[in-house]
């Protein structure tokens, strides 16, 4: 990013197709100009150099550009509201839900994701030429 802001890095299962879709969604409604999103399958050489440690698994991770560590519904909420509108007041409404009910929420989701959506060979979704600077390995 031009400015010398750090971006949101977004830490996702790499394997799983929901994760692929909602990463291609994300990138797609990143209205900043130069994309304060990045991307990164959960575990890779991105993650060993960001955050380090062993990945979780079932959980999407968000590390904020302040240095902060999220997880579940907390970085869904935080992506969400990064985007064009009308996500971020979406957002906005989901930080009046209780996190245990966003977590909840999530976990139901993610127990399922494999079943109701498959999997993937790819590390990181098949993305159009112009937003492929967004993603690490």
């Amino acid at each position: 990013m031009s400015d010398g802001a750090a971006p949101t890095r977004v830490f996702y299962d790499g394997t799983c197709a929901l994760c692929h879709r909602l990463v291609a969604f994300a990138v797609a409604r990143d209205c900043s100009p130069e994309g304060a999103l990045r991307f990164a399958p959960l575990g890779g050489a991105a993650w060993r150099r960001v955050v380090g440690g062993e990945a979780p698994v079932d959980t999407v991770v968000v590390r904020t550009p302040d240095g902060r560590i999220l997880a579940r519904g907390a970085a869904a909420e935080h992506v969400l509201g990064r985007l064009c509108a009308p996500w971020p007041a979406i957002a906005r409404a989901l930080s009046w839900v209780p996190s245990g009910v966003r977590d909840a929420a999530y976990d139901a989701i993610a127990r399922r994701r494999r079943r109701w959506f498959g999997t993937t060979t790819a590390a990181c979704p098949v993305v159009p030429p112009e937003w492929r600077e967004r993603f690490e390995d």
